[in-house]
């Protein structure tokens, strides 16, 4: 077992049985051996791909799209641009190259990334070490500075932990992570009832929540209540909360026992933009989407951006730019998924914020 899993095992022996959303959290996040503290998880030779490693035109066009937001936001003369889980920095590198189009909007700039990893902040400062604006580094948005704001976050609420409660004869029961008769780490259920989950399912039905994601859009929302901001959320979920589960263990692209090897596999779990956009509209803020990811990029102009750069491509570099684009926008490519329809793309606005890039209509909460 991982050096994190005998820790959680000794903690679980002394303590007793502790929620999923715990597990989750010590998993990702613990000093010494969570599994963003240790490693850069991204790429080939890492656990997954994410949209900005498959090519440069995903970070272009959200920054094509920062632009125009600033500007339909009325333009504000300093305007935080904060990227929640930066990644390697790809994302914002190739943004920042794209929103030259505007110098002003480049002078109004101040770049914040919100990360915990030290392995991933070290990439991100290579990453930029060259921009042309300042950044500044957070483990949190609590230091974030006040005033107008522009939130990006590419794959960051599927790392968000989450609760589980299963549907029993005698009501709803969280699950939880303890100790098997042999002393290894299982699933079990807490011994009572959450009485004010009241929900109609039938048993051995699964109701997957994550309150930290919520708490966190609530707190973003706010700042887009005050007027002159938005948010940008691409990840992979559903537009509807449902029933089910959608926990999953990648350790080198391939699915792992979540409780096999704490901390070195990556944890992750569908986004409920359903949710989010509740919590949003809860707080004063206007939610735009959720729509798929392929068609926010096409909006965007994915497409003639593809053509732009194949103009100057070799073959085999057009048949690359091609192979992005499907995976990008597409649903399958050959017998792999694609990115296209499983992402979904959701903006949060002002109330009075005209309808933003990539987006036909508002949400119904």
């Amino acid at each position: 077992m991982s050096a994190l899993g005998k820790i959680l095992r000794e903690s679980i022996a002394h303590d007793g049985p502790m929620p999923l959303d715990t597990f989750m959290a010590v998993a990702l996040g613990h000093t010494r051996h969570g599994y963003y503290m240790t490693r850069d998880p991204f790429g080939a030779a890492g656990d997954f791909i994410t949209a900005p490693e498959i090519s440069q035109m995903f970070g272009e066009l959200i920054g094509l799209w920062a632009v125009e937001t600033w500007a339909l936001l009325g333009g504000p003369s300093r305007v935080s641009l904060v990227e929640l889980g930066p990644g390697r920095g790809t994302l914002m590198r190739d943004l920042l190259r794209a929103a030259r189009v505007s110098n002003e909007f480049c002078a109004a700039l101040e770049v914040h990334l919100v990360e915990t990893s030290p392995v991933l902040t070290q990439a991100q400062k290579e990453q930029l070490a060259q921009a042309a604006v300042s950044v500044t580094w957070h483990t949190s948005i609590d230091s974030l500075p006040d005033g107008p704001a522009i939130f990006i976050a590419n794959e960051f609420f599927d790392a968000l932990p989450v609760r589980h409660y299963v549907k029993t004869a005698e009501g709803w029961r969280q699950r939880l992570v303890g100790l098997d008769a042999n002393g290894a780490l299982s699933f079990g259920l807490a011994s009572e009832a959450e009485a004010l989950i009241t929900a109609e399912a039938q048993d051995g039905s699964i109701l997957e929540l994550s309150p930290v994601s919520q708490l966190l859009m609530t707190q973003i929302a706010r700042r887009m209540a005050q007027g002159q901001s938005a948010a940008l959320v691409i990840d992979y979920g559903h537009v509807e909360t449902g029933f089910g589960e959608t926990l999953q263990a990648l350790s080198q692209h391939r699915r792992v026992d979540p409780l096999a090897e704490p901390g070195e596999a990556d944890l992750t779990a569908h986004v409920d933009f359903a949710a989010l956009a509740r919590a949003a509209s809860a707080a004063g803020a206007q939610p735009f989407g959720p729509v798929t990811q392929g068609e926010f990029l096409m909006r965007l102009g994915l497409a003639q951006r593809a053509q732009a750069l194949k103009r100057k491509a070799t073959d085999a570099q057009a048949l690359d730019i091609d192979l992005a684009v499907a995976r990008l926008a597409t649903e399958r490519v050959g017998a792999a998924p694609g990115m296209g329809r499983l992402f979904k793309a959701l903006a949060i606005a002002p109330l009075d914020a005209p309808i933003l890039p990539g987006f036909l209509r508002n949400t119904t909460p």
